[in-house]
């Protein structure tokens, strides 16, 4: 997804970043990425050269904390981010729309991945309700294919769950977050699937 700051934003909503407070860079890098949900996560190339621009400018100052740059607003940045208020509303909301095509597309994955798995387990249970109608086997035969097919599904199940966690865990790397309807979603749609295998096995 392309970053939400066009030509010029990014210089003013860092502005609006120190009007909250003052910040060290990394921390500025942290709460772009928090902010716009791991859609744009800004290198120390991008964010270095623009508070120095902004300094030089008289917008900004800085002072060491130890080992850390810490920069802070001043009279003529706050003036500025009061001016220029409605372009940061405009701004914010670019963000928010950000965050949730993110959170969509997670969601859309899961019901897609969750969707596959109950037709795989519905397409074992036809199966194997059509090869006992078909030649009843022997009673030690069933037990082997039915112990075959266990296999198959605890396989299936291993592999969705890894992949789930797998994505889940790099898009959190990546800054993203996961909301509570999320997981609901996912909780949902694990709990139809019990259900069908249930309903499968019992037909």
């Amino acid at each position: 997804m392309a970053p939400v700051f066009s030509h010029g934003d990014l210089r003013l909503y860092l502005l609006n970043l120190l009007d909250e407070s003052p910040r060290h860079g990394y921390d500025l890098m942290q709460a772009l990425a928090d902010r716009t949900g791991g859609t744009y996560t800004p290198s120390a190339g991008t964010i270095y050269p623009r508070l120095a621009k902004l300094e030089e400018e008289g917008l900004v100052t800085k002072s060491v904390d130890g080992r850390k740059t810490v920069y802070e607003i001043t009279d003529a940045g706050r003036a500025e981010v009061r001016a220029r208020a409605g372009e940061l509303e405009g701004i914010e909301a670019g963000l928010t729309d950000s965050v949730r095509l993110i959170a969509d597309e997670v969601r859309g994955n899961v019901r897609e991945a969750m969707k596959s798995l109950r037709a795989d387990l519905a397409a074992a249970a036809r199966e194997e309700r059509s090869s006992a109608k078909a030649s009843p086997p022997p009673v030690d035969e069933s037990r082997v294919s039915s112990r075959e097919q266990l296999h198959r599904a605890d396989a299936a199940v291993s592999e969705f769950r890894a992949n789930i966690r797998a994505d889940l865990r790099t898009h959190l790397a990546r800054g993203g977050s996961v909301s509570a309807s999320l997981v609901d979603d996912l909780v949902r749609a694990l709990d139809d699937a019990a259900r069908e295998v249930t309903r499968a096995l019992r037909s």
